[in-house]
């Protein structure tokens, strides 16, 4: 009989003692997302907020095909006043305002969407490097962030887009460079607060890729910053781009556009403030309905991490 074969087995005692160690540092069980759609819409937040985002989405989707004339057309004599077949009037020019407000807030928000998808994902993937491997890596992409970071956002996207011109592609690309620094730094410090736990460390002690445990294992804690991260660089994209337009860096004419409109029209605030009033309603909503579901999903998720953790203390 060789000398291995007087050796305990411990192997599988081993693997059930790491589970348990899994199981005690694990974070709690969350709901899906269907249960986190529900605490949230449970909060007076997350209701007006999906009434003002309904409204807002309706008219930027809808508005196109429902608008009564072309919104490039000219129908009247510049600044005619509502009434009759105008009813909020026409613009500098003679176009129909109420037409060009239903026509000009899809591309706005399919750009504000698409700013914060890239600028939310890119920098969530740069925080959890920073987070996890820390060391010279994290120093190095924090402090390239803070160098981003130290530009004003609005004045980071008027550089470039004075250099490289106002196509589409350039002021997105812009505008999400700007969310990248915030959304690293907020990233970085929640993947900090969980490497150390001991599903963590359970993980890596059985060699799972680096790569699953920042997808498997701190990621899916770092939700609820992450949501909130979300809705506020989206409001954060729409108040840029549209100051962008009203500075005369947006979209060119015909094509049409919220902040287009109030750079237009500013000069008769006074005698025509539908012209101004009416686009900048539209981005107001927008921004108050999308940060008001932001806090309530961020409320949702914290309240239900806060529940978990009492039912298991209980047990």
């Amino acid at each position: 009989m060789s000398a291995g074969e007087h050796l305990p087995d411990v192997t599988g005692h081993i693997s059930i003692e790491a589970r348990k160690v899994r199981r005690r540092g694990a974070p709690p069980r969350r709901g899906g997302v269907g249960e986190l759609t529900r605490n949230a819409l449970k909060l007076t937040e997350g209701r007006i907020g999906l009434v003002f985002t309904v409204i807002v989405l309706l008219v930027a989707f809808i508005g196109p095909w429902v608008a009564p004339n072309e919104p490039a057309k000219v129908v009247g004599m510049p600044y005619a006043q509502p009434g009759g077949e105008w009813l909020f009037g026409l613009d500098s020019i003679g176009r129909d305002v109420l037409s060009r407000f239903l026509s000009g807030g899809d591309v706005l928000l399919l750009m504000s969407l698409a700013c914060a998808v890239v600028g939310v994902g890119v920098g969530t993937a740069l925080g959890l490097i920073a987070g996890y491997w820390r060391g010279a890596l994290g120093s190095i992409i924090m402090r390239t962030l803070d160098i981003v970071l130290s530009f004003p956002a609005l004045l980071l996207a008027l550089l470039f887009l004075s250099i490289l011109g106002t196509n589409p592609w350039i002021i997105l690309l812009t505008v999400a460079i700007s969310h990248i620094p915030y959304v690293a730094r907020v990233v970085e410090a929640s993947s900090l607060a969980i490497t150390g736990r001991r599903y963590v460390q359970y993980a890596e002690m059985i060699g799972t890729p680096r790569w699953r445990i920042l997808s498997r294992e701190i990621l899916p804690g770092i939700t609820a910053p992450l949501t909130v991260q979300f809705g506020i660089r989206f409001t954060w994209s729409i108040a840029t781009i549209a100051s962008l337009a009203f500075l005369g860096f947006g979209r060119k004419p015909p094509a049409v556009d919220w902040g287009v409109m109030v750079q237009e029209n500013q000069i008769a605030l006074i005698t025509s403030p539908l012209t101004v009033m009416l686009p900048v309603l539209g981005i107001v909503f927008a921004t108050i309905g999308a940060n008001l579901l932001t806090d309530a999903f961020g409320q949702a998720a914290g309240l239900e991490i806060k529940r978990s953790t009492r039912k298991k203390r209980k047990k």
